[in-house]
């Protein structure tokens, strides 16, 4: 059984600073894909920045290129969210995806089996 667990969530002023980490537990290898998605009230859970365990050049939404970077460190299975220059607007309830699968790997939510229960990330302006 996999289970994905997200720490770092926080409260910050406009401006500052949070990294998200998402263990992944469970006998397995590591991930084909995997994601940090958001979701605001109101509003669809949408994909932020996606990172391919198997290389290449990690995704972004266009509103965050510059400020989020994603990583993964395959030793410890975790992924992490460093988020710099953080805007009321990055207010949302970030969740961690990933997929075994080697079939996709993109920003679509549909594309991710397993998820995690989410982290809260308000910035204050």
């Amino acid at each position: 059984q996999v289970q994905l667990v997200e720490s770092g969530g926080g409260s910050v002023q406009a401006g500052g600073s949070l990294r998200l980490s998402c263990v992944v537990f469970g006998d397995t290898y590591s991930p084909y894909c995997m994601g940090w998605f958001r979701q605001a009230p109101g509003k669809e859970r949408e994909g932020a920045a996606i990172f391919y365990t198997g290389g290449g050049t990690p995704y972004y939404k266009d509103s965050v290129k510059g400020r989020f970077t994603i990583s993964y460190d395959s030793a410890k299975n975790t992924l992490y969210l460093q988020m710099n220059s953080l805007k009321p607007e990055d207010t949302a309830t970030y969740y961690c995806a990933a997929d075994f699968r080697p079939a996709y790997c993109g920003s679509d939510r549909r594309g991710y089996n397993y998820w995690g229960p989410g982290t809260q990330v308000t910035v204050s302006s």
